[in-house]
């Protein structure tokens, strides 16, 4: 039997597919407008992509910001349940989960039978969210994915003071018309975002190994930089982005 996660966020649609132990697949395009539309279309895509029938699927599990836009799931599901799942389906011997998306964060404590056993959640304010550094760098410049390469490259970080996106960017805005070294403003930059996950993740004593989870994940800067602070290595897994998907989709099995 194959089960099907769909992970609606802010940014991007994820969608995956698993059968047993094995994992089929998985798909990610843009979120868009239109939760129910982006569900639709990465759920399609990725039959196409796996030559997997419809009716092939024996359950589906939304989850997401727009989890309950996908009226064709059996169940909705929070993110934190899904990218519990996910990560101790992809690894067993995870304990613990720092999810950065796009509009939100998270740092989860599971048991050792990979249920979530606390968690942390930023969600009032897009600070050290995919959403921050998308900010950041179109002041900067730059795209998205270049942050990373060009902070490994800084000889020392810019102090960025403000935690709010909106005062960080005029922050930012003034470093540049101060002619302070790019690499330095972007390594500032993920300095600041390090310490507000790391804050976030010591409220719910998270404990080794840790995953690192969300499209952030990819972030080589970030990801040097929050280590940096915790004080140990993050466990990156290969399909970071599409972990809540995953987890929906191993859940679904469970229904």
């Amino acid at each position: 039997m194959i089960y099907a996660g769909i992970d609606i966020g802010s940014i991007t649609a994820k969608a995956a597919f698993i059968k047993g132990n094995k994992l089929l697949g998985t798909r990610v395009i843009p979120s868009g407008y239109n939760p129910l539309n982006a569900g639709i279309k990465v759920f399609k895509g990725l039959l196409k992509k796996t030559k997997v029938l419809k009716s092939d699927i024996t359950a589906i599990v939304s989850t997401g910001y727009g989890r309950a836009s996908v009226d064709f799931a059996d169940k909705a599901m929070t993110e934190i349940i899904c990218h519990g799942a996910g990560a101790f389906f992809m690894n067993p011997e995870i304990r613990g989960i720092i999810d950065v998306g796009g509009q939100d964060s998270k740092a989860i404590l599971l048991d050792r039978k990979g249920h979530v056993d606390n968690f942390a959640m930023n969600d009032k304010c897009a600070a050290g969210t995919g959403r921050f550094f998308e900010v950041m760098a179109n002041a900067l410049g730059l795209k998205l994915n270049q942050l990373g390469d060009f902070s490994l490259k800084a000889d020392k970080p810019s102090k960025i003071s403000s935690i709010c996106t909106v005062f960080a960017e005029s922050e930012v805005i003034s470093m540049i018309a101060g002619q302070e070294k790019r690499e330095n403003i972007i390594a500032g930059i993920h300095e600041s975002a390090a310490a507000r996950i790391s804050s976030l993740s010591s409220k719910i004593g998270i404990k080794e190994p840790v995953m690192m989870t969300g499209g952030v994940a990819k972030n080589k800067g970030f990801l040097k930089a929050l280590e940096n602070r915790l004080g140990f290595e993050l466990i990156m897994g290969n399909l970071p982005q599409e972990n809540g998907a995953i987890g929906a989709a191993v859940l679904a099995s469970r229904l």
